[in-house]
């Protein structure tokens, strides 16, 4: 049933974005054909993505395409595939928590590189390969470490949510990292309303604004956060199973 869902299970080297072939000739097999949407939707936007556009990006006819791939929703499919396959997996029977702190930040990193793939992570129907295999890795290092089936849920739950919805954020913001923030934060600051506000104000001012600040520290964080509270819930569990 999986491997119907997968799309017959993709070859993996199909997936994976390892060079760029010469011609778009040599180029025009599924891997080929997903790598280059990949690219073309990393510089120009998922808007700019059709089959038309992913052939023209290949120097060939439409038409070629659909000998490898039946339409633009089995594309996405492997340029979600794809993106899944940069993710480090979680090595089952590993220390569990440096394990998926790797995985966190190796996905934030493979998500700030393909921001428009953020949204549609966990959105196809077809899954691919490559997303089902990091799925089985998270899932296996896991439960080789203790958790439940329940708590595992839990754990893959939040921490998806966090990876994700920081995410949408970090790929939102109206500046570039690194960028000085002071002229921007002074327009905001000069728009409130005198003696307003005392609680934003004081937090724009004294702590965002402040030289060094970076919005996307607070990913690491929140992570720690969120793994450690992991820690303590499977921590209780054990207590209770001994007992």
């Amino acid at each position: 049933m999986f491997c119907q869902q997968a799309g017959a299970c993709w070859p993996r080297k199909e997936t994976r974005m390892t060079g760029r072939p010469r011609s778009g000739a040599e180029r025009l097999t599924r891997g080929g054909i997903v790598a280059a949407a990949v690219e073309l939707a990393d510089t120009e936007g998922l808007g700019a993505l059709s089959m038309r556009s992913v052939a023209q990006q290949l120097s060939v006819t439409p038409m070629s395409l659909y000998n490898h791939v039946a339409n633009k929703e089995e594309l996405l499919d492997g340029m979600v595939d794809a993106v899944f396959a940069e993710f480090y997996a979680p090595a089952p029977g590993a220390e569990w928590h440096s394990e998926l702190r790797r995985r966190a930040l190796t996905a934030r990193e493979a998500l700030k590189r393909h921001p428009w793939a953020v949204g549609l992570m966990d959105s196809r129907r077809n899954a691919g390969y490559e997303t089902l295999l990091h799925h089985d890795a998270v899932i296996g290092c896991l439960r080789e470490a203790g958790f439940s089936l329940a708590l595992t849920g839990h754990a893959f739950a939040v921490l998806d949510a966090h990876l994700y919805g920081f995410l949408i954020q970090e790929v939102s913001m109206p500046f570039e990292p690194g960028q000085d923030l002071a002229e921007l934060g002074h327009q905001i600051m000069a728009a409130l309303p005198e003696g307003q506000l005392p609680y934003f104000r004081e937090f724009t001012l004294e702590h965002a604004l402040q030289p060094g600040y970076d919005f996307g520290d607070e990913f690491e964080v929140g992570l720690e956060l969120i793994l450690d509270g992991l820690a303590q819930r499977l921590a209780s569990t054990d207590r209770e199973r001994a007992s």
